[in-house]
């Protein structure tokens, strides 16, 4: 059974504590995956929060281009919003699909595709740390280690075929539940490139039922619950997903729908099967 460990204290300082209780240790050079935010978004996890960890760690925080219109679908425009939402102030930061060609990725058994484009600097890596905050998405219905897996470690055409269930050119019209087991699919690759050296924190704190890709996104419709650690990146978001309905704040109504109307958790249930993580989870509060 996997182990998630849970804290209710949201700071800084708890984040370092959760990565150490989880006795992991990243070797080699680590990449730090986290969410740049897109400019407007006023819910994202700023640079202050992570710094301790990511100056523990001593990675480099690593981003991908987006497939939308915006100041992150380009490398032009994303490095000077990783300038301005100071990223790049405090951090090395690597923009790992900055300059072609995307590597590709095998996904053995996929359920629905079999190839994932990830940034091609991903192989300067041996190890990464997966910063995710926990919300509510548009489209995946939730956002969390998985997505970060998946649709954040992409390249900009990589997302296009993964939201294109392998058809970049439906990006938006593809078979919603096909696009969330792509997800999953995507996730699996990158899971077995790295061959299980990940480290997952899922911090659940400023919960919209929108994503920090949103420009304009809606405030944040729950309570902060806590800081997540995990090696395992189902078990994590299945935590997550557990809190949020054990809430007892009237508000996780609005971001229950939001996951449900999407089928948020097929993403979860189609990446167990395939393998990368479990379900079923102890919850060890520290």
């Amino acid at each position: 059974m996997a182990k998630v460990y849970f804290t209710k204290e949201i700071t800084k300082e708890a984040v370092v504590r959760i990565f150490d209780a989880l006795g992991k240790n990243l070797e080699g050079r680590v990449a730090i995956k986290l969410h740049s935010g897109e400019p407007g978004n006023q819910n994202f996890l700023r640079p202050d929060f992570f710094k301790p960890i990511i100056d523990k760690v001593g990675g480099v925080v690593v981003e991908c281009n987006t497939a939308y219109d915006g100041k992150r679908n380009t490398s032009a425009a994303h490095l000077k919003t990783l300038e301005e939402h100071g990223w790049s102030k405090h951090f090395k930061v690597d923009l790992l699909d900055e300059t072609g060609p995307d590597l590709e990725l095998d996904i053995k058994d996929g359920e629905v595709i079999n190839k994932n484009y990830v940034g091609k600097n991903i192989v300067n890596y041996d190890s990464m740390l997966v910063l995710s905050h926990f919300k509510g998405h548009p489209m995946g219905g939730y956002g969390g280690a998985l997505k970060q897996l998946s649709i954040g470690l992409a390249s900009s055409y990589g997302k296009a075929y993964i939201h294109g269930a392998g058809d970049p050119k439906k990006i938006w019209t593809a078979d919603h539940d096909s696009f969330l087991m792509s997800m999953a699919d995507a996730s699996k690759s990158v899971v077995e490139y790295f061959n299980g050296k990940i480290v997952y924190i899922n911090v659940m704190k400023n919960m919209s039922v929108d994503c920090d890709c949103c420009a304009v996104a809606e405030d944040p419709c729950m309570e902060d619950i806590g800081i997540l650690a995990s090696c395992d990146p189902v078990a994590i978001d299945k935590a997550c997903l557990d809190l949020v309905y054990k809430s007892n704040d009237p508000g996780k109504d609005h971001l229950i729908e939001r996951i449900e109307s999407r089928n948020g958790s097929l993403t979860i249930k189609a990446a167990h099967e395939l393998g990368i993580g479990d379900i079923e989870y102890e919850l060890i509060e520290i």
